[in-house]
């Protein structure tokens, strides 16, 4: 059993280094064709001196204010739609007339650009954090929703019908036995919006103009400020790497008990 184990663990570091190693082979590449002078530093400015912008910020304050509200802007809005998501495929999973009246918008709502509704957000809630949460809402409560009723559609009958055998109510039924055995592919759902949450709140804050990591990009954009426009490329991808990351240790916390817990992985 320890040679096992172990075996796994050197594979998970063998896959977590391959994968650390494109990443490093990318930025080696890109310092090296900003370097070459084979493209100008306004097209594509040096990594190091876009690690030095990013230093710069950090010192002045202005990475600290724009990553604290991108990130409150995304997690309210996901939090949001994460509990509303479940609640309401629980509720359209229980209720036939709830079903028959959401199925409709959830199918037709799921595959559409929900920032289509930006302009119609901005007549109504203006251009202040209200209205970027509500669009972060608005895109990241579908994938919540179709997961949480796959995942309630996919729990065992045989199990449900033992818990009433053994007289369990329907809200027992619920909270204790249906949403646990349906948590992994609701797990999956949420996993799915944390991303969409961030991207929508940078979309939001690029259209809308202000704070945040979405709107300084724009604004430097707005001045030719190559170095701070690919400063915030960089930016958005760490803080999405680190979401997606914590996700994945939320989602291997909450599932010990299940048997995804027990295989390698390499997350």
């Amino acid at each position: 059993m320890a040679g096992i184990g172990d075996g796994r663990v050197r594979r998970a570091l063998a896959m977590g280094a391959a994968r650390s190693f494109v990443i490093v082979a990318l930025l080696v590449a890109w310092e090296w064709l900003a370097q070459s002078g084979r493209v100008t530093p306004y097209m594509l400015p040096a990594l190091s001196d876009v690690l030095a912008r990013i230093w710069h910020d950090a010192t002045a304050g202005d990475l600290l204010i724009n990553a604290g509200l991108t990130l409150y802007r995304a997690l309210a809005g996901f939090f949001i739609a994460a509990v509303a998501g479940i609640l309401l495929g629980a509720v359209m999973s229980q209720s036939a007339i709830v079903r028959w009246f959401f199925d409709p918008i959830i199918s037709v709502g799921f595959p559409m650009p929900k920032i289509a509704f930006l302009p119609i957000v901005i007549l109504w809630l203006g251009f202040f954090d209200v209205s970027k949460i509500a669009m972060v809402v608005l895109d990241a409560i579908f994938p919540v929703v179709t997961a949480t009723i796959a995942g309630i559609a996919g729990v065992d009958r045989e199990l449900v019908w033992s818990a009433r055998n053994m007289g369990a109510r329907e809200r027992e039924l619920i909270w204790q036995i249906v949403l646990p055995a349906a948590l992994p592919q609701i797990m999956t759902g949420v996993q799915v919006a944390l991303p969409i949450a961030l991207i929508v709140a940078v979309v939001a804050e690029m259209a809308m103009g202000g704070y945040g990591l979405g709107g300084a990009m724009n604004t430097a954009s707005r001045f030719a400020d190559s170095r701070g426009v690919f400063a915030g490329i960089v930016e958005i991808a760490v803080v999405g790497y680190c979401l997606i990351k914590a996700m994945s240790v939320l989602r291997r916390r909450l599932l010990l008990w299940h048997q995804e817990a027990l295989e390698p992985t390499t997350v």
